[in-house]
């Protein structure tokens, strides 16, 4: 056991951002093979029903997708059990992720991004360590100021954090990760791993990802 916690915002900027400041972004797996994914679908379109070579074009086209099915799973994988390698309470924001990808100009990164499953992973590896994952509900968790608690309205495009109440300036992904951790109900770990102190999110100490 490591006594740590750590909130974890989720997002398409970042896959995540922790509470500690350290940010790792989406591997965009689908997005990088999408060029040769739609040629190799421009092709099966082109044969013929029923013939020989469009059931050996559908198979490549299978394959495509199996390995872009399973690159996304080994990523989440290893940052699951990085995550549970080093903290005792992990907490994510509990998304409506089906709601989310009815929004068809976001529907694309958020499936690429995998953050269902990246929970789901780290559910499982937590339960067998014997470590707990926290889901609660992120409402105001982006707007709220993890320093004094006052709501600090900002756009999407908005990407710093600047409270006119405390003067608290941090990357806005940091400060809603943080909130998500002083959200969570299970006190029995230390909550060091939320900082309130701190500028842009990336400057706070070194990544443990191994990813």
């Amino acid at each position: 056991m490591t006594g740590q916690s750590i909130g974890i915002d989720v997002g398409l900027k970042s896959l995540i951002t922790l509470s500690d400041g350290q940010q790792i972004e989406p591997p965009k797996l689908l997005r990088r093979s999408e060029n040769k994914l739609a040629k190799q679908q421009r092709c099966l379109s082109q044969k013929k029903k029923g013939s020989n070579n469009r059931n050996k074009q559908r198979i490549k086209v299978a394959k495509l997708h199996r390995k872009i099915r399973n690159q996304r799973q080994d990523f989440a994988h290893k940052v699951s059990r990085e995550l549970v390698n080093a903290y005792d309470l992990i907490v994510f924001e509990k998304l409506q992720i089906q709601n989310m990808v009815k929004n068809h100009h976001l529907a694309k990164s958020i499936s690429d991004a995998g953050w269902y499953q990246l929970i789901q992973f780290t559910k499982h590896k937590a339960e067998y360590a014997g470590k707990v994952v926290e889901l609660v509900d992120p409402k105001n968790t982006t707007q709220n100021c993890s320093n004094c608690g006052n709501k600090v309205p900002k756009s999407l495009s908005v990407r710093t954090h600047k409270c006119p109440y405390c003067d608290l300036e941090m990357d806005r992904d940091v400060n809603a990760a943080i909130n998500i951790l002083n959200l969570s109900t299970v006190g029995t770990t230390d909550r060091a791993c939320g900082l309130t102190d701190i500028g842009q999110g990336n400057e706070a100490g070194s990544s443990f990802f191994a990813v």
